[in-house]
């Protein structure tokens, strides 16, 4: 998601939406107090289970592009599905809205092909002090779960390491980078609960920012190697720094557990710059990395100009999945440009997010971010298209 905003602001119903953030902390949506749902006791959509596609299992890289295990190339375009990251963080549940069979056979009438599923470590790991109701055993089982309904549709499910934090702090916001502390326990347990299940891919984290934001190479070798960064802290709390841990860290957790799972990396200023991906990557016994990409119409690139560079570049070599893109102005002009392009460079695609925050409302000029832009849903009964946004995306998937 774009730059967190702040917990206050969350809490009181405002979206601070900012450049590199476009979700914000807690909840940017409307109502975040919807109760958990059972995840093992599916409901029962009308109809039969129509998968979206062939059976998803055994992804992996060959060349630019992914395959399954039947050796069909594999395009993801789907989108996130926002709360498992936060509303365990605060005790008030494990999603924002209904993990139901129902609620997937909606999001596959969009001709959906993959989910993100965004992770908190510290409600993965069940540390620092959260309700057990909503972490440790019951919240993997939960996701577990979720995963598994939306196999039923041959939907891939990414899993990203979207909030982490060091020592006993609670992860309840973004962080430049993954902490040493945990990460690497959390991503040798992912794989492990998942090891016989390589249908699942992994975002090993959601949006690095280290050096400051910089486009840097002290930020690609803290990206790679790890660093001591800055740790994000409410406001008003002194300044603090952490072991951050780097990309080659967590590849060797997940690989030393048997894992082949295809993992997914974003590279610099909130996953929107890749210009030193190639030169950093991480080494992969299994040869089996792709680059996550996060692209608003508000970023550094987010333009032709830009996109026809680096990434046009890398998408030759490398498979590219856009993660995480939108436009907050509750049109689809950028983004109609923007898949466009993802279709001629063979970049997969999951918009943000598949939530029901409220009616779309841009920022109020002149500012640049606010507002309330990022629904593509107006409920998740119907999967009605949320404003110019939403219905933007839905035309789009509708046509391929």
């Amino acid at each position: 998601m774009p730059r967190a905003a702040r917990l206050a602001l969350a809490i009181a119903g405002v979206l601070f939406g900012c450049a590199e953030d476009p979700n914000g902390g807690f909840n940017p949506g409307a109502d975040s107090g919807v109760p958990p749902v059972n995840p093992s006791v599916p409901s029962v959509p009308d109809g039969p289970v129509i998968p979206v596609g062939p059976p998803m299992k055994g992804l992996h890289v060959v060349g630019n592009h992914i395959e399954n295990s039947d050796g069909l190339t594999v395009r993801l375009h789907g989108a996130n599905r926002s709360g498992s990251e936060y509303q365990c963080a605060h005790n008030a549940g494990i999603f924002d809205g209904p993990a139901t069979l129902a609620s997937i056979q909606v999001m596959a009438s969009w001709k959906i092909n993959a989910v993100r599923i965004p992770l908190n470590e510290t409600c993965w790991l069940g540390i620092n002090g959260l309700s057990a109701d909503f972490s440790g055993d019951n919240y993997k089982q939960a996701i577990v779960a979720f995963v598994n309904l939306f196999h039923r549709y041959n939907i891939v499910p990414i899993l990203d390491l979207h909030w982490a934090a060091p020592g006993t702090t609670v992860a309840d916001r973004l962080q430049p980078m993954p902490d040493a502390d945990h990460a690497a326990a959390f991503w040798t347990d992912v794989a492990t609960t998942f090891a016989a299940d390589d249908g699942v891919v992994f975002e090993l984290f959601n949006e690095p920012f280290p050096d400051r934001n910089r486009d840097s190479a002290a930020g690609w070798l803290c990206w790679r190697d790890g660093c001591n960064a800055n740790q994000s802290v409410p406001s008003g709390q002194p300044a603090k720094m952490y072991q951050a841990a780097g990309m080659q860290a967590l590849v060797d957790a997940i690989r030393a557990t048997g894992s082949k799972h295809l993992l997914l990396l974003g590279g610099l200023q909130y996953s929107n710059a890749l210009s030193q991906w190639m030169a950093y990557a991480p080494v992969d016994a299994e040869a089996n990395l792709g680059a996550a990409w996060h692209v608003y119409n508000f970023n550094g690139c987010g333009n032709a100009g830009c996109w026809d560079g680096v990434p046009a570049t890398l998408a030759a070599t490398v498979p590219i999945v856009m993660t995480e893109f939108g436009e907050n102005s509750c049109t689809s002009t950028f983004i109609g440009s923007l898949l466009q392009w993802g279709e001629a460079h063979g970049v997969g695609y999951l918009a943000w997010t598949w939530n029901a925050w409220g009616t779309c409302v841009p920022p109020t000029p002149p500012a640049t971010q606010g507002g309330r832009p990022w629904a593509l849903i107006g409920d998740f009964a119907t999967g009605t298209p949320n404003g110019g946004y939403g219905q933007g995306y839905h035309d789009h998937l509708a046509g391929l």
